[in-house]
């Protein structure tokens, strides 16, 4: 098992099913520039021409594939997010809101994968006070709050989404409102209601989370998963999708974590490759054990203290998925704004440690490689 260095904004190890030729998107965000008046974006799409390797700002590919799906209005919209997203937290530069926040529908999962905090009882533990479900309320004034100020929202965190039982009322209401919403599901809960709900929502990402093509394999990796259901549930999904709604945007991607040397990129394009249109892995990082481990050693600032929030179901802040026990933050958005937390002196002061090479001294950043 690797303890590598885990970059965010960088984690896709493999991604096949993209075939979109970059220069073509080029031309077009260079059109909508030269008739834009947008000060910002003018410098954004500047910057990008200006820059030919893969340092700085620059397009990957399944970003080209997500801009691809947006109308020329929405592309200054969404490249104004991506930059802020990569870039700033380079740049150590906070801004009025996260570039993205992931919320957490449940912190409950029906799995309990081998590589996931889930498998930590000091989290599952109903006693410890970490696991429930977001109210539909809290929800909903989340996403006004966020409504304007942010583009990108994930619904995912710590547990599995469609455990929650207002999922679809939760989908219904961030419908038109963000240009880059992804979900991640393991998708076996996936009935035809939700495959409705989701498709409904026009949500940008839909992500099924499987590691395998193999069942042995998928079993062991995904404890309590089944994959003869999962890949069911996902070919009616499919099937929905094409029948009633031949004019989503949705992007389908498998998403696994490279964990074992058994798994290939080769086998899930077999198995995956017809179902949905990216497939891929991203590295391992240990999450599952991160308070127990060893220190890395790794004293580089986290880029996570600038680029998104997790806000848990009861409405706490975590600075990060890796941290699920909640032991860097006391902040709650019942309690303060979204922009209060981001800008206040809880982020402020975390952050001050970590550029002042103090992330040996905080636990848990010092067991964790995610940079």
């Amino acid at each position: 098992m690797s303890n590598t260095i885990y970059n965010k904004a960088d984690s896709i190890l493999e991604i096949r099913g993209i075939d979109y030729i970059s220069g073509q998107m080029h031309d077009r965000i260079k059109a909508i520039s030269n008739k834009s008046t947008d000060e910002e974006f003018k410098k954004i799409y500047k910057e990008l021409s200006a820059n030919t390797g893969n340092d700085g700002f620059f397009l990957r590919s399944h970003v080209i594939e997500e801009l691809s799906r947006l109308s020329d209005n929405e592309i200054s919209r969404y490249l104004k997010y991506r930059y802020a997203y990569e870039v700033y937290p380079q740049e150590k530069i906070v801004t009025l809101y996260p570039p993205l926040v992931q919320i957490e529908p449940t912190s409950i999962c029906n799995y309990r994968c081998v590589f996931c905090y889930q498998t930590d009882e000091r989290l599952t533990n109903k006693k410890n006070g970490h696991i429930g479900q977001m109210s539909l309320e809290l929800f909903k004034d989340i996403v006004d709050q966020l409504e304007g100020n942010v583009e990108a929202i994930t619904l995912a965190s710590r547990g599995e989404p469609t455990v929650n039982r207002h999922l679809d009322k939760m989908l219904q209401y961030l419908s038109g409102k963000f240009l880059a919403v992804k979900v991640n599901t393991n998708a076996f809960k996936l009935d035809e209601k939700l495959s409705h709900a989701i498709l409904e929502s026009d949500i940008q990402t839909l992500v099924f989370s499987a590691d395998a093509a193999d069942a042995q394999l998928y079993s062991e990796l995904r404890v309590n998963g089944n994959l003869d259901k999962v890949l069911k549930n996902i070919r009616r999904f499919i099937s929905i999708k094409e029948k009633c709604y031949s004019n989503s945007r949705l992007i389908t991607r498998v998403s696994g974590v490279r964990y074992d040397k058994r798994q290939s990129i080769e086998s899930m394009e077999s198995l995956w490759g017809d179902l949905v249109e990216q497939v891929m892995f991203v590295d391992y990082n240990p999450w599952e054990n991160v308070y127990d481990s060893n220190k890395k050693g790794i004293n580089i600032p986290c880029t996570d203290l600038w680029r998104r929030m997790f806000i848990w179901w009861d409405g706490k802040v975590g600075a990060c998925d890796v941290d699920y026990l909640t032991t860097l933050m006391s902040a709650s958005v019942k309690d303060n704004s979204i922009s209060e937390i981001w800008q206040g002196e809880l982020y402020h002061s975390l952050r001050k440690s970590h550029l002042e090479n103090n992330r040996e001294n905080i636990e848990p950043c010092t067991r964790c490689v995610t940079i």
